[in-house]
């Protein structure tokens, strides 16, 4: 299977990743994602060994070899392992397997997580640190922040992407205000041939993916910040101050860590 035809396949459904079914072994050998693609252009895209419109027609096994991904799941066993797992090994999908059948029963996600503590949350008795403001609780990255200025080039972004192994990078101006939020979804357009471009070409000319710049405030409550976070079914909020500088990101990573492992004394993100 090409890889051309694999990534366009996530993009036409939808999806960031995908499990990877090796006929050979008859058995899932990995997951497929987006965030392998921007890895490998990344890698490839100022080499003089490779033209970059190649890599569209390598087959997936090729970049399996290169990238030796390691399938991370989870059988049937409870939703704090699961948590757990995702946070532990800083990935944002687990595929669940039935240990029967070994076939993937579905992709648990931080996002689904959250939407289902959100909606069976109400039902029970609320922590009080959740009526705290967030630059109380210090949930978050508050320092050395990742982003990107909008008169660097997306090679640049790109870059920053891969080294710091982030999904979504604010991208600001001179004075560090917000001027937008960049997610990574070149393989959905043509336009990975050119990453010489600047990142405010890029977002004028819809060659990323938008995702809704939501943003929150220091003193704003934590259950306001996973009550907005949960209904605009987002993967981060932007912390901005009065003046719209960036001064930190809010992930579901960060939230599920202070939900549901800080409270267990384990600190995945971290350890």
């Amino acid at each position: 299977f090409s890889v051309k035809k694999a990534f366009f396949a996530l993009v036409a459904n939808g999806v960031r990743a995908a499990p990877l079914w090796d006929s050979k072994l008859q058995c899932f050998v990995g997951m497929l994602t987006i965030t392998d693609f921007i890895n490998i252009l990344h890698r490839y895209y100022k080499s003089p060994l490779v033209q970059i419109y190649e890599l569209e027609e390598h087959k997936i096994e090729t970049w399996r070899g290169l990238l030796q991904n390691q399938l991370i799941f989870c059988h049937l066993l409870s939703l704090f392992d699961a948590i757990y797992s995702l946070l532990k090994n800083k990935i944002h999908r687990l595929p669940v397997i039935d240990p029967v059948s070994g076939n993937v029963l579905h992709i648990l996600t931080h996002k689904r997580i959250l939407k289902f503590l959100h909606i069976f949350g109400s039902k029970i008795p609320k922590p009080r640190f959740l009526q705290k403001r967030i630059s109380e609780v210090a949930i978050g990255t508050f320092r050395e922040i990742a982003t990107v200025q909008e008169s660097a080039s997306v090679y640049e972004a790109l870059s920053i992407f891969v080294e710091r192994r982030v999904s979504a990078l604010p991208v600001v101006n001179d004075q560090g205000r917000l001027f937008s939020l960049w997610h990574f979804n070149l393989a959905a357009q043509k336009n990975y041939n050119n990453l010489n471009m600047t990142m405010h070409e890029a977002v004028a000319s819809r060659a990323c993916c938008l995702e809704g710049v939501l943003k929150c405030y220091p003193y704003e409550t934590l259950e306001i910040i996973i009550d907005r976070i949960a209904k605009a079914e987002v993967h981060r909020l932007v912390l901005v101050d009065k003046d719209d500088v960036v001064r930190g990101i809010v992930s579901l990573s960060d939230l599920l860590q202070a939900l549901i492992l800080t409270p267990a004394g384990i600190d995945a993100l971290y350890s």
